[in-house]
């Protein structure tokens, strides 16, 4: 496997070794000793799949207690996965990543504590699966705006359906601090 760093602290993105042939392919997405030797935690408790259509846009999401770091990979179509560092304090504070992740790329990207989370879809549809290292908590819960211009996030499409939620959620500089990760 190999592991690229992305240019914000312990945000990795992961391309897997892929055995393939006329049959199909083989890949481990996920074995202790190979992630955690890359500095992957292995403390992962919650597993959640979704699918989504072309436009849709999630995000920016996370938990200001419990934060989740997520494993985060794509089994159908194709994504664009952005990660932003939300901890006060933090020297990338509003800064982003933003990976295309596909069943045809196989690559994964980690996404730590502390960071908020938002994919939009850029395929018909596509099958979404993370890995998380703690449960949803839903009275932590929250989300940013996902066209905050302090951030800046270059989405490579213009999202065509987002939640009422998503919507409706606030820029980053208006939300209490207490309310934001703290950086561990």
């Amino acid at each position: 496997m190999r592991v690229l760093e992305t240019g914000l602290d312990g945000v990795i993105i992961v391309e897997p070794q892929v055995h393939g042939d006329e049959r199909g392919f083989f890949l481990e997405s996920w074995k202790a000793s190979n992630y955690t030797g890359h500095g992957l935690p292995n403390n992962f408790v919650q597993c959640n799949v979704s699918r989504s259509a072309k436009g849709v846009l999630r995000g920016l999401h996370y938990q200001f207690q419990q934060p989740q770091g997520k494993l985060v990979s794509v089994f159908e179509g194709c994504i664009f996965d952005v990660a932003v560092d939300i901890r006060p304090g933090s020297p990338s504070f509003a800064h982003w990543v933003g990976v295309e992740l596909s069943a045809e790329n196989h690559r994964q990207i980690f996404i730590p504590e502390g960071f908020a989370h938002g994919f939009v879809v850029l395929s018909e549809s596509a099958l979404f699966h993370y890995l998380c290292t703690n449960e949803y908590a839903h009275e932590y819960d929250a989300a940013i705006a996902w066209n905050d211009p302090d951030i800046g996030v270059r989405w490579p499409s213009e999202p065509q359906a987002i939640s009422a939620r998503d919507r409706a959620a606030p820029l980053l500089r208006d939300v209490a601090v207490e309310r934001l990760p703290e950086i561990s």
